[in-house]
């Protein structure tokens, strides 16, 4: 009998009481829908997952067999730990061929880094941008600071990987731009390493300003990756850093001309 009593009184102790319990939604899940696609603190759905897996694997048989796109230097992306990917940018298929590049089981965690005047600008835009590349906004015009802020707390999460074109927008000419400070501001001082890459023929492939791209050969070549742990967080390490990595993004180019 004293066992009962004493059984019931455990449960009481253990069962949380309705009145004690309160439902927390995650922050943002309030908001309106565009502006929660837009966010870094949005979380994944279920479907979300299974869309965005399905579009990569036939992504991938696309690239593959459309525009025989090919990845040289695999090997140098890191298997564990956050990282940054940066590479030029010439056209739209260089987010997807960065993408393509990466494991499947890591699609989920990799989040290119979209203009959010271009692909956030509008819902149907957004629920692309969002769902299928995974892809967050970045302010490249007003409130920059803001968005290298949220690309490190992105970062600080373990695994996750980072798209960056720190050109800023597309070459319309296919040559390679100046690579901003930005890339430099985030890189400085930071144990996660940035790994440089190089795409061939996008811009012939799909140039700025046509509808939809032609059959063209396209060729990922991916560098070894680099560390600024040492590199002091001021103006003059960011503008080194970016000039660093904008060389070794032409040393790929000139590694691959040379073949």
């Amino acid at each position: 009998m004293n066992r009962d009593k004493a059984r019931k009184r455990d449960q009481k102790m253990t069962t949380p009481s309705p009145k004690s319990w309160k439902y927390r939604p995650y922050p943002g899940y309030d908001l309106p829908l565009q502006e929660r696609l837009s966010s870094f603190q949005r979380r994944p759905e279920f479907l979300v997952f299974v869309l965005r897996i399905l579009s990569a694997i036939v992504l991938r048989f696309w690239l593959r067999f459309y525009h025989r796109f090919r990845v040289e230097g695999r090997e140098n992306l890191p298997r564990k730990g956050s990282f940054i990917l940066v590479a030029n940018h010439a056209s739209h298929l260089d987010v997807l061929c960065l993408l393509s590049a990466m494991p499947l089981r890591r699609l989920h965690q990799t989040y290119p880094a979209g203009a959010a005047d271009y692909f956030f600008s509008s819902l149907p835009r957004s629920l692309a941008a969002a769902t299928f590349a995974n892809a967050l906004p970045f302010d490249r015009k007003k409130d920059s600071a803001a968005s290298l802020e949220a690309c490190q707390q992105v970062l600080a999460k373990p695994g996750s990987v980072l798209a960056l074109f720190p050109e800023g927008t597309r070459a319309p000419d296919g040559k390679m731009g100046r690579f901003r400070s930005g890339i430099g501001r985030l890189a400085a001082g930071q144990e996660f390493p940035v790994v440089p890459c190089y795409l061939e023929g996008a811009g012939r492939a799909w140039p700025k300003g046509r509808r939809l791209p032609l059959p063209g050969r396209l060729l990922l070549r991916i560098g070894q990756p680099q560390h600024f742990k040492g590199t002091p967080p001021s103006r003059q390490g960011a503008r080194d850093i970016a000039g660093d990595l904008q060389g070794a993004v032409a040393d790929l180019a000139e590694t691959r001309m040379g073949k």
